[in-house]
């Protein structure tokens, strides 16, 4: 793992979680992580069970609105950087 990573992956720790319900990626959703990130830089996005299966769709959508970074993924869990 390069030190860039472990060094996101320690501040994604406290990094605002975002949770991604029912509701799954609308344009409110897009506009509070991109908010968040204008704000963090790093952001959690927690994929509720009911839609998890689809989240590699929504982590794709979501990276290219915000032209973020997608840092890392463990489980339901997904962890997205801009600077």
């Amino acid at each position: 793992m390069s030190q860039e990573k472990k060094e996101l992956m320690n501040r994604a720790l406290s990094a605002m979680t975002i949770n991604i319900g029912k509701a799954a990626v609308n344009d409110n959703v897009i506009e509070e992580i991109k908010r968040q990130l204008k704000a963090n830089e790093i952001v959690k996005l927690k994929f509720a069970k009911n839609v998890a299966k689809n989240k590699d769709d929504y982590i794709n959508e979501i990276v290219q609105k915000t032209r973020s970074k997608l840092v890392d993924v463990r489980g339901h869990v997904a962890i997205i950087y801009k600077r």
